[in-house]
């Protein structure tokens, strides 16, 4: 009965945001997998130039890092504190946490890639959590409540799976 209130309860705020135009979720998730494979290009074009000792490679580090801000200043429009830094961290987390998952994967070792993966979906739901302000962190079900079986408050998990859709436009 709690989570159904809660639930209800999120659902109406993400409602309201909707109307608003205050938030498309859809269209946030697509962009925030952009600002993540961004935030890669920043390492990769950082790594190239110190490797060539190309400065060249610094300056197309610059411009990407000019989209990544702008449009992550597109997610995040009204930020408190260092929760701008937060999201961008996070992001860079998620992406970093699926690569290595992902060659765990590859490398047939499966319970490795499975706890990166969980880890990787946990980084981003806190992202989804942040932006959306939907959850405070004294709602969120303690990982002992969640081992015990005790009920009433969502994980940050619950945020990406039940309210963050990108197939829902």
């Amino acid at each position: 009965m709690q989570n159904e209130m809660k639930f209800e309860e999120l659902m109406a705020k993400v409602k309201k945001m909707r109307e608003e135009g205050d938030v498309d979720l859809s269209l946030e998730e697509d962009l925030s997998i952009a600002i993540m494979n961004l935030i890669s290009l920043e390492e990769h074009f950082f790594f190239t130039g110190e490797k060539t000792g190309k400065p060249q490679y610094f300056d197309l580090l610059n411009e990407i890092r000019m989209m990544r801000k702008e449009l992550l200043g597109r997610i995040v429009m009204h930020h408190e504190g260092e929760t701008w830094c937060i999201t961008k961290h996070l992001l860079a987390t998620t992406m970093r946490l699926m690569e290595v998952g992902s060659r765990y994967q590859a490398e047939g070792k499966k319970d490795e890639a499975k706890k990166l993966f969980d880890m990787a979906y946990k980084t981003y739901s806190f992202f989804w959590a942040i932006r959306l302000k939907l959850v405070a962190t004294s709602d969120l079900k303690k990982k002992d409540d969640i081992l015990s079986g005790k009920t009433g408050a969502w994980t940050v998990e619950d945020i990406v799976s039940k309210l963050v859709d990108c197939c829902n436009e």
